[in-house]
This record gives C-alpha cells, sequence and structure tokens, in this order.
C-alpha cells in the first residue's frame, strides 16, 4: 500500500516531468521562421548574390541521426586542386539549429585534394547544406535531408 508521503511524491514528479516535456514542445510559432531567415542570411554574406549551383559537391553524412550532439560528416569537392583551378573555402550550413553557421574549412592547391571531414552539432530534423567556393569566384553546392531523433543544440537562440 501506498503511504500518503509517498503518493504526493509521485504526484509531483509527474506533474513536473510533463510540465518540462510541455515547455520544450511550446516553441514559438515563428521559431522555424526565424531559423529560415537566420539560415538564408548566413548563406547570403558567403555567397552574396551569386547563386551556388548544384553539383561538383558531396556532402556525405547519414540520413537517420540518433544523437545529434557529435555527427559525422565529410565534404568532398570535385576540382584539380591546381593554382589555376581550386577550391578557396567549403561551409557547412543547417537549417535548424540556433545559428546555422556549422564550419568554414579554408583549402588552397597545396592541399592536393578538396576534402575534410569532422562531427557537427545538428539541432533537428532538417536540411544540410555544403558550398564551396572555387578559384574562378563560382559557387557550387549539396544537401542532404537528415532526420534527427535525438535533438542537439537546445538553446532558446535563433
Amino acid at each position: 500500500m501506498t503511504s500518503r508521503r509517498e503518493f504526493l511524491l509521485l504526484a509531483c514528479g509527474t506533474a513536473a516531468a510533463g510540465a518540462a516535456t510541455a515547455a520544450r514542445a511550446q516553441r514559438s510559432p515563428q521559431l522555424d521562421a526565424l531559423r529560415k531567415a537566420a539560415l538564408e542570411e548566413a548563406v547570403r554574406k558567403v555567397v552574396g548574390d551569386a547563386p551556388p549551383r548544384r553539383g561538383k559537391v558531396k556532402l556525405d553524412l547519414p540520413p537517420l541521426i540518433d544523437n545529434g550532439n557529435a555527427v559525422p560528416l565529410s565534404v568532398t569537392v570535385e576540382s584539380a586542386m591546381t593554382p589555376a583551378d581550386h577550391v578557396r573555402v567549403i561551409h557547412v550550413f543547417t537549417e535548424k539549429n540556433p545559428q546555422p553557421y556549422v564550419i568554414s574549412a579554408y583549402l588552397g592547391p597545396r592541399a592536393g585534394r578538396a576534402w575534410f571531414a569532422t562531427r557537427a552539432r545538428i539541432a533537428d530534423t532538417g536540411t544540410v547544406i555544403a558550398i564551396a567556393q572555387m578559384s574562378d569566384g563560382s559557387f557550387w553546392s549539396d544537401s542532404v535531408s537528415v532526420v534527427v531523433t535525438l535533438s542537439a543544440c537546445l538553446e532558446d537562440l535563433i
């Protein structure tokens, strides 16, 4: 038989857990729009008015992510990596992170090949975008849609 004290502890614990879950579930309805605008602004800062073209860039990361805290990703760019034709920088962005700018990898012709691998925090289900700037000033991109089951980046920032 449950005592009155045990019943009150269980009831309070259940109510507190429900309130914490509800608080996380009640995001601002404008949060997705704010994050999308932040992503567009971050990409615009990189490419300016030049539209990135699809191709040359291969973004590789798992489509189903169990834990968004340390997601392995790699980016490969088709390039001769000569002084006349090389990759200057590769940028990675995420759609749903509070801050969409994930990483920039600066390369040059002496790098040998245009490739890097790292781990990144991915906040929620959405799109991850890689944009490469070539030595001729052109921009090339690739994107991957991912599903995150355990979110990272739980800050309330946009």
